[in-house]
């Protein structure tokens, strides 16, 4: 079963990877049948889109300052939070679009990837030492 759950998760990765380079978008449909097959596959369409470019990096906010790597890292921490909070009150965002481009990605990412491994470990069973 883990075997499986691995290669989805890859399979997923590859194609959000493909999907989400800059300018692309791929198309996965289903062969239509020919009109002298009496076999009727209905044909579906998916499309993936990258994000958008963010006009404003690298631009201070309204008090001036610009998000950086630590600010990613908290941010990324706190976002398990910030969502249920954003899903209440609509004026809560969990990224920084005044941000300094990569490197607050990759705290971003790096805080939201510590969160989730102290929860793991918390939540985790423990086992009993077998002697």
């Amino acid at each position: 079963m883990r075997k499986l759950i691995f290669i989805v998760v890859i399979v997923l990765a590859i194609v959000l990877l493909i999907g989400c380079t800059p300018g692309s978008g791929i198309q996965i449909s289903t062969p239509v049948p020919n009109a002298n097959e009496k076999m009727d596959v209905p044909g579906f369409k998916i499309q993936l889109n990258a994000p958008g470019i963010n006009p404003i990096v690298n631009t201070a906010d309204a008090h001036g300052l610009v998000g950086g790597i630590l600010s990613g890292v908290w941010h990324g921490f706190i976002s398990p939070g910030t969502l249920i909070f954003s899903l209440i009150n609509p004026n809560v965002q969990m990224y920084e679009v005044h941000n300094d481009g990569s490197l607050y990605n990759f705290g971003f990412l790096l805080g939201i990837a510590i969160i989730f491994t102290l929860i793991s470990l918390f939540f985790r069973r423990r086992r009993p030492l077998k002697l």
